[in-house]
């Protein structure tokens, strides 16, 4: 069984080209074997794959989990986030099948530790990174990931 985990940029472009991807992608790990898909719980990416995950084990592939793995408490982590991006974190939050905080505290070293759980986690790395983005903690995940011999899926 393989296990996938995403990482990606706050801001996706072209959404309406993008889910039809991430979808496509879903799908085909979840044919391939893959049950258990581990997100970050950031604005963005993550919360886009987090409810695409959600939908597919509601409407379609009750086997599949989704398990959050967040850097901090959640009032903690979504302190500054627009009401609406709050609402939309609370309900991902009540449907995942589980939730790991990394750190007590939302600190300098919390988000590190989550991106590496997170490619420690999981067989394949589905991200959305645009290739100039060298110093971005979704660049960083994704060396961490190439370190530990994940596949690697860039749908940006």
């Amino acid at each position: 069984m393989k296990s996938v985990f995403f990482t990606g940029h706050r801001n996706v472009e072209n959404e309406l080209e993008t889910i039809p991807k991430l979808m496509s992608t879903i799908k085909e790990l979840i044919l391939g074997g893959a049950t258990d898909f581990y997100a970050g719980g950031a604005i963005g990416w993550d919360m886009l794959c987090e409810s695409i995950v959600l939908k597919f084990r509601d409407e379609r592939v009750p086997f599949i989990k989704l398990h959050l793995i967040l850097p901090c408490p959640p009032e903690e982590h979504i302190a500054r986030w627009s009401s609406f991006d709050k609402e939309e974190y609370r309900k991902i939050l009540e449907e995942a099948d589980s939730v790991e905080i990394v750190s007590e505290h939302y600190g300098k070293d919390c988000m590190k530790l989550r991106n590496a759980r997170l490619a420690e986690l999981g067989d394949v790395c589905v991200c959305y990174r645009d290739e100039k983005s060298r110093r971005s903690g979704t660049a960083q995940t994704v060396r961490m990931a190439e370190k530990l011999g994940r596949e690697i899926i860039n749908l940006k």
